[in-house]
Order: structure tokens, then C-alpha cells, then sequence
């Protein structure tokens, strides 16, 4: 557990933090976990990135063997082979048999995060290959082998996570962190970094973004301890009441911009904050209200090729390529499209029934348009 800090050594933590940091630009995913009054949770979050990762709708069923990417390279060889105990649905990335995001049917659920200048995986000894899996495969392997959080962590240390090049990836390393939460509310953030040591922290923020690591963003938001939703009584200048100019003055100060540390901040008030709602279904409508706060304006990150794995290592600059929902309690995956802003959604438990192998859902790019021009 962290301790407590005082504001003051909070601040020169971070400060010692910001000038020992490896030097990385922008990358702008966002999620929050959210509860339900009637004991459901909703995970939300955004998927932004330079380089299109063209996702599908994957659903992976119980019961079939998955062979993970050893350490030569060859996706779907050499690695750890498992036979999924529970079904799961959520998006996959450039056309891989991969969870980038997504459910499982015991409503543990998570996603991959962007993570580059950290994240640094684990080296796999000499005739260990069939004990490991690649960066981008983690995600599978744990919403299709574990129910909770628990699990995962009893788990994670027993395999090795190697760091593969994927050609559509640039022929970069997916450099990853990841955000995993179960059907009790329980969240944890693992994270390869300083050549291959596996980090797993109980998350109680519920919050993720991307780099820097975990610690640093829980330190960072220590420092907003000011933040309310709550009005704030006139400032008294000597006979004088001063009031703000308009609703809101309770959130002045939070942090602006779209650096990860920002989003971590804005993303966790928005979520304290929030009304519980009755049931987890509405829950869904209101991640998605949450989650618009963090949809960026085409043009506002620019990414570079030379810059690493930023973006996918392309120039351009970044979207929002889709958020999504993850309804833990009903097991509803809900997204929607950079192109297309209706809410498309999957049934878990209808999609997995009597499915034998992997099945991917093209998501509609068109939007739907209603007239009502009388």
C-alpha cells in the first residue's frame, strides 16, 4: 500500500518524477469503472490512437485451445498453449485474434493501454517458450482463463509476458500497461517495466491512462485534495463576499490538456463525482456521458513516425477510434465508432452460445440518421 504523504512531499515526488521521466508525447486513453445501485458495475473507456487499428467485435468461446506467440515471433506459435474456461466478447486490434478490450462471462473485464518509454517485458529462458505469451496477447489470456482480480494476480507470476514485434504494428512491440476489474468493483493495473519486472497494484482510484506508471498518477492526484463538486462559499475580501462568476468554481483547478496525468485527474473526480445509477444498464448511458469528456478533436495530438511507439509509430495525428462499455453485471459490450456514433452493442451470453471457434463482427462505420423533417 502507498502511504500517506504530505502535499509538500507529494509535490517533490512528483517534481523528481517529471525530471527522471523518459521523454514521450502524446497518447490519450481513458477509462473509469462506475457502480450501480443495483450491485453491477460498468467499465467505460476510450481508444485513442494515430495508427487505425481498424477493431472488430471478437468473441472468444469457452472450451477451445488458444496457442499464444512464443518468443520467435510467429503469432499464434511457440507460446503458452490454454483452453479457455470462460467465454469473453470486446474489440481486437489490426485484425489479430487478440482481446484489446472487452468482458468475460463472469464479468471480469479490462483493456490494453498504450504505454510506450515504460513498458519493457520479460525475457523467456531457453525452453521456456511454451510458458510465455506476447505483450498484446495478455489481455486474452486473462479475460478467457480468470473470474476475478484475485485470480489474475495469483496467476500472472507463473507466466512470461515476452516482447514481440507485430508487422502491422509498424514492426513495433505493442508497449503496453493493462486495467483489469472484476464483478465485485475490485481493479488492477499491471505493468512490464525496468527489463521485465511485473508490476501489479490494487488500483483504488479505478482509473487508468496511459505513461507514466501507475504510482506516479496516485501520487499526482494527492495533490488535488481542493477539488469539490460542492459550491464554495464567497471569498471574503475584507467587508467584501467575491463570488465566482458562474457554477463550477468547486472544480477550478482541475488540470487542462490531454497529457495522461491531466486525463487521470479529470477522469477521477468525473467519476467520484458521478450519481449512482439504479442499475447497471443505466450505467452504460452514463459511462458514455463520462467518457465524451475525453473525446479528442481530430488534430489536436499529432503524432510523429520517429517518435516510437506513440500513435503506432506513424505521423498524423490521433482520434478517438471508438469508446466502449463494459456492462459487468448483464455482460453487454456496447460501442461506438469515430465514423459511426450510434451505440452498437453484443450480448455476451448470446454471441458464446454454442460458438466453437473465434468469431469476429465487422462494427458499422455508418452512422444512422433519423429524419424528422415533417
Amino acid at each position: 500500500m502507498l502511504s500517506r504523504l504530505t502535499r509538500t512531499g507529494v509535490s517533490a515526488l512528483v517534481t523528481t518524477s517529471l525530471i527522471a521521466m523518459p521523454v514521450v508525447t502524446a497518447n490519450a486513453c481513458t477509462s473509469v469503472l462506475l457502480p450501480a445501485k443495483d450491485g453491477g458495475f460498468v467499465y467505460g473507456r476510450t481508444l485513442e490512437f494515430g495508427l487505425q487499428l481498424e477493431s472488430q467485435i471478437i468473441v472468444v468461446p469457452r472450451g477451445i485451445t488458444v496457442t499464444g506467440t512464443g518468443p520467435e515471433g510467429a503469432i499464434g506459435q511457440g507460446g503458452l498453449a490454454w483452453t479457455t474456461k470462460y467465454a469473453a466478447t470486446g474489440t481486437n486490434a489490426l485484425g489479430l485474434a487478440m482481446i484489446l478490450d472487452g468482458v468475460n462471462e463472469r464479468g471480469l473485464s479490462g483493456g490494453l493501454f498504450n504505454f510506450p518509454g515504460y513498458a519493457d517485458f520479460q525475457k523467456v529462458p531457453l525452453g521456456k517458450g511454451d510458458r510465455s505469451i506476447a505483450s498484446f496477447e495478455i489481455l486474452t489470456w486473462i479475460l478467457t482463463s480468470f473470474a476475478t482480480v484475485e485470480e489474475v494476480k495469483a496467476a500472472l507470476p507463473t507466466i512470461y509476458v515476452s516482447a514481440v514485434k507485430v508487422k502491422t504494428f509498424n514492426d513495433m512491440v505493442p508497449p503496453i500497461h493493462v486495467s483489469v476489474h472484476d464483478a465485485s468493483g475490485k481493479s488492477l493495473v499491471i505493468e512490464y517495466t525496468d527489463g521485465g519486472t511485473l508490476h501489479m497494484y490494487d488500483n483504488p482510484a479505478h482509473v487508468l491512462t496511459n505513461a507514466p506508471d501507475f504510482p506516479f498518477h496516485l501520487k499526482n492526484l494527492s495533490q488535488y485534495q481542493y477539488v469539490t463538486a460542492n459550491v464554495l462559499p464567497p471569498l471574503k475580501v475584507g467587508t467584501v463576499g467575491l463570488s465566482a462568476a458562474s457554477s463550477g468554481d468547486g472544480m477550478n483547478g482541475l488540470p487542462g490538456g490531454f497529457l495522461a496525468p491531466a486525463r487521470f485527474v479529470r477522469a477521477f473526480f468525473a467519476q467520484a463525482n458521478a450519481p449512482v445509477p439504479a442499475t447497471s444498464a443505466e450505467a452504460v448511458g452514463l459511462s458514455f456521458h463520462i467518457m465524451n469528456a475525453f473525446d479528442l478533436p481530430p488534430g489536436s495530438i499529432g503524432t510523429s513516425a520517429s517518435a516510437g511507439g506513440e500513435g503506432g509509430g506513424v505521423s498524423g495525428y490521433e482520434t478517438t477510434e471508438w469508446i466502449a462499455a463494459s456492462d459487468m453485471k448483464n455482460l453487454r459490450y456496447y460501442v461506438r465508432t469515430y465514423e459511426n456514433p450510434t451505440i452498437q452493442v453484443i450480448d455476451l451470453a448470446k454471441a458464446a452460445k454454442d460458438l466453437k471457434a473465434i468469431k469476429y463482427i465487422p462494427l458499422d462505420r455508418k452512422p444512422t440518421m433519423k429524419e424528422l423533417t415533417p
